[in-house]
């Protein structure tokens, strides 16, 4: 198994009380380690664990005896691989998880994965072409240094400086 920690434009979200939201991996990101997933690399995974019934794993530092929490929406979208679900409180772990986050002494996704399908690029590194998606962990230490956690202040501030953003684009649609 391979893991790869969360790209700089990762965001971890911490809503209210355990739920969890971010990017787990951003489709062209290179890495530290030299490679970047493509578009659709989780696709067929994602499919085929649906066709099942499986989830793909919350686990604490790659851990597998750590789960920590659910990941309710593990999906594709035009940025990347979007994760959301909870911390379970009845965890310990999962609650040491909750106040590292809030203290911003974690912040980092990373997923585990094995690679079905990859491209070597010259000078190193990989293009990720299809992966089969195994677990998706909260990381202290993400490879991606720039990797950082969005607060539920920071969330709300993001909103409202959208919803100024939307006011203005309709005020100057309703004046044309």
């Amino acid at each position: 198994m391979e893991y790869k920690f969360s790209p700089p434009q990762a965001e971890l979200a911490l809503l209210e009380g355990h739920r969890i939201a971010g990017y787990a991996s951003v489709f062209g990101a290179r890495d530290k380690g030299g490679d970047t997933v493509l578009p659709g690399a989780y696709a067929g995974a994602l499919a085929r664990m649906a066709a099942r019934g499986d989830k793909v794993r919350m686990l604490w530092q790659h851990d597998p005896a750590q789960p920590i929490g659910i990941w309710d929406e593990v999906a594709e979208d035009g940025h990347g691989l979007r994760v959301a679900g909870r911390l379970l409180p009845d965890v310990a772990r999962a609650r040491e998880a909750r106040a590292l986050l809030q203290a911003g002494a974690v912040d980092g996704l990373s997923i585990g994965y094995r690679t079905l399908r990859a491209e070597a690029v010259p000078g190193g590194g990989r293009k990720l072409i299809e992966l089969e998606l195994w677990e998706v962990s909260l990381v202290t230490f993400p490879m991606q240094a720039e990797a950082r956690i969005t607060r539920k202040s920071d969330i709300l501030r993001d909103l409202g400086a959208m919803t100024a953003q939307l006011r203005a684009a309709r005020a100057h649609v309703a004046r044309l």
